[in-house]
């Protein structure tokens, strides 16, 4: 129709314009509409989130929302995957260029940042991000992957958490379902009151730290001793993107779980199952989901026993059928808040 292309409608199905929501959300409720009412919004057609009624043309079908979803989200975390890939091929190109030798440069002076610089030895770690604090007057925006947090880790940063506090920063951290288990974690989000906003996911990247959207950290190696501090706006940009993704795909940590829809299988057996689909094995599926791997095998015994599977291959054709192979969805409209 002459005016009403998607020129007027520039969105996904995620964030459908107002009309468009309007029509979708009253042809879940009623089952169908009259074609005429989806005129005004050819963004429903061409989304496939409504469709001809095979029994009267006249009318449409929506799509229903969990087969909407579970595309949407799949392409979300084939994105996200794709980002992680191109943030490690980052850091291997400067590692194996900062290796060459070549001249040395004269160090800036005081004051003057790089877009890259390697921090060596936790040391030099901790003295840069005090360094980021003190500048900081904003927002610091944080993924913590892995399990539930030990006190040691918590209190490590604490100092710093305080004096962002203090001068009125907002902070949004992201972690793993499993760190909900830990109590040093609850107890550090009370200390820190409204100044903190938590999330969690199934699964996160690994460890960033973002200062007021110019400033960035993230592990130079396996085992956290070197880190890189970027300041390229790109980089840094490119960056806040992963994390606002994330976030919003995250749960609040005061919110429950959302419910498998699957008697007998909780939330975490449901992202193991996912991840069993896509073919890992249990030591990656433990250290992607934050567990230890005994825990990893326990879930999927119990996963197997739930689904009547009486091997590994017949389990993976159960997960299948159960529609338990692909990430786990939100209905539309049920995003939170993003805090400012």
């Amino acid at each position: 129709m002459a005016g009403h292309g998607t020129e007027e409608h520039p969105h996904g199905a995620d964030r459908l314009c107002a009309a468009g929501d309007r029509v979708y959300s009253r042809a879940v409720r009623r089952g169908r509409v009259p074609r005429r009412d989806a005129e005004p919004v050819p963004c429903l057609l061409e989304l496939a989130l409504l469709h001809p009624d095979p029994d009267d043309m006249d009318w449409l079908v929506p799509t229903p929302p969990q087969e909407v979803m579970t595309h949407l989200l799949r392409g979300v975390y084939e994105e996200v995957s794709a980002s992680r890939l191109r943030v490690g091929a980052a850091v291997a190109a400067v590692e194996r260029y900062a290796g060459l030798g070549g001249p040395r440069r004269q160090a800036p002076a005081p004051g003057e940042g790089t877009a890259i610089r390697v921090l060596d030895g936790l040391a030099r770690i901790q003295a840069a991000m005090d360094e980021a604090t003190e500048a900081c007057t904003t927002e610091v925006l944080t993924v913590q992957p892995g399990g539930i947090r030990r006190e040691h880790e918590l209190s490590e940063g604490l100092h710093r958490a305080l004096a962002l506090r203090g001068r009125g920063v907002r902070m949004r951290d992201l972690y793993t379902h499993v760190a909900r288990h830990g109590q040093g974690l609850l107890n550090y989000l009370e200390l820190m009151g409204d100044a903190v906003e938590a999330r969690t996911l199934d699964e996160v990247i690994d460890r960033l730290i973002l200062f007021d959207r110019t400033v960035a950290f993230v592990p130079a190696n396996a085992e956290r001793t070197m880190a890189l501090e970027l300041r390229h706006p790109a980089l840094v940009g490119y960056l806040v993107t992963v994390f606002e993704r994330l976030w919003r795909l995250a749960i609040p940590l005061a919110a429950p779980l959302p419910d498998t829809g699957i008697e007998g299988i909780s939330h975490r057996e449901r992202s193991i199952a996912a991840l069993l689909a896509e073919g890992h094995q249990d030591a990656v599926i433990a250290e992607r989901l934050g567990i230890s791997v005994r825990t990893c095998r326990a879930h999927i015994a119990k996963l197997s026993e739930t689904l009547g599977a009486a091997s590994r291959t017949q389990l993976g054709v159960r997960i299948a059928q159960a529609g338990l192979d692909g990430p786990p969805v939100r209905l539309p409209g049920r995003e939170f808040p993003t805090a400012r």
